[in-house]
């Protein structure tokens, strides 16, 4: 099949701009009516209820402009490997009218292969720091539809720099090969590095290399969403490349606080729609790199009761700094990859060799509803939530509480 050219991005709002819903529904239109979808199929790749989105705004207007154009449009829930949403909430998250399915990716039925990336370019990609070839498996829907839309926002991410675009299929409706390896090569790069990065990083152009196996058209909406609000700065359209680049531009500006000095303690006050570590541990690596050498990061999430369901290899192996990994390498290198890196991104930096043990840069302490004796197996500190009070916290004036962390970046000037 010849493939659609698209010229670059088109965007709406931007820094200091809140978009209407009309403004949202006309640019939404506009866009999908430029482009030729008549008589086609049209898988729709929308994110999980982690992530801030307007996304029954999204969704009514992309089906408002499609409905009657398109032969099949199929909505999937980029779910990467969180836990499933039941019924109840998919309906919630979608909204009235729109049908949506989760990506089952504990289903090895859910996959098709597209090729494969070889070791050597992997190599070249990654900068020489990761020399292992890898199959490109996705949800099979992407290929059986002649186009993919990708609709999702766009955050500084601890992986990839900035999520959205591509990122949505690898790893949200990818195999798991692929999300081992571009997640092990950020934690080697060290999400630290990474996080709020602009332009492709070498995580971004793995992730980019794997989409272009893709058969049939892809394009993207992405947004740029007011943290707290669920209102739009921004909205962008094109090919996933262009319209991610166009959508990160503004979300390093609204999205990445800057301070002028290291505080000695955080409080990441974790929003209920991170349920388990996995996800809630994002209040952690969007702070991590304003924290002063030795000082502390609280993890506050009574709702919290579980590390990850999902991952049940993280209560194996703990929480630890990269080259705890790394100079052990014999030792970890069959435990899948991604769940090292979720380990060592929030453990943060620190060093590791065999007579000094394992010294970290900063404490990580966990005040959720996860008991004190698993919490302390797995390497971390542990507080009783019941002993902190958010309020007088704020008023210590070496302490930076933050409100519906996970989403917003802190960084030194």
């Amino acid at each position: 099949m010849t493939r659609t050219v698209t010229p670059e991005a088109a965007r709406i709002g931007g820094p200091g701009v809140v978009l209407d819903d009309e403004q949202v529904h006309r640019f939404v239109r506009d866009q999908l009516a430029a482009v030729p979808l008549d008589g086609r199929s049209v898988c729709v790749i929308v994110p999980d209820g982690t992530r801030s989105c307007p996304l029954p705004l999204l969704l009514s207007a992309v089906d408002g402009a499609l409905r009657g154009r398109v032969t099949r449009l199929t909505v999937l829930v980029a779910l990467g490997t969180h836990a499933a949403m039941d019924e109840p909430a998919l309906a919630a998250h979608v909204g009235p009218g729109i049908s949506a399915r989760n990506h089952e990716w504990w289903n090895p039925d859910t996959f098709v292969s597209v090729g494969r990336i070889g070791a050597q370019r992997i190599k070249a990609l990654s900068r020489g720091m990761l020399e292992q070839g890898v199959e490109v498996r996705i949800n099979r829907a992407v290929v059986e539809h002649d186009v993919t839309l990708i609709v999702g926002p766009v955050f500084p991410h601890e992986v990839v720099g900035f999520s959205g675009g591509n990122k949505y299929l690898f790893p949200g409706v990818s195999g798991q090969e692929l999300i081992d390896v571009s997640h092990w090569l950020g934690a080697l790069i060290t999400s630290a590095e990474l996080i709020g990065t602009r332009g492709v990083t070498p995580v971004r152009a793995l992730i980019d290399e794997a989409a272009s196996l893709l058969p049939g058209d892809r394009f993207a909406l992405c947004l740029v969403v007011q943290s707290g609000s669920g209102k739009l700065h921004a909205a962008a359209f094109g090919d996933p490349r262009s319209a991610w680049a166009a959508a990160a531009d503004v979300a390093a500006e609204t999205h990445i606080r800057y301070l002028d000095a290291p505080v000695r303690r955080v409080l990441s006050l974790i929003p209920d729609k991170y349920a388990d570590m996995w996800t809630g541990a994002k209040g952690f690596y969007k702070v991590e790199p304003i924290v002063a050498d030795g000082g502390q990061v609280v993890i506050y999430a009574p709702h919290i009761r579980e590390v990850s369901a999902m991952h049940p290899h993280i209560a194996e192996i703990g929480y630890h700094c990269r080259d705890y990994f790394v100079k052990q390498w014999d030792r970890f290198k069959d435990t899948p990859w991604g769940d090292l890196a979720h380990s060592t991104h929030l453990r943060g930096a620190g060093t590791y060799d065999p007579v000094d043990g394992e010294r970290l840069r900063v404490t990580v302490t966990l005040a959720t509803g996860i008991p004190e004796e698993q919490v302390r197996a797995i390497n971390l500190d542990y507080l009783d939530p019941a002993q902190v009070d958010p309020e007088g916290w704020a008023a210590d004036p070496g302490t930076l509480v933050v409100p519906q962390a996970g989403e917003v970046l802190y960084r030194l000037r």
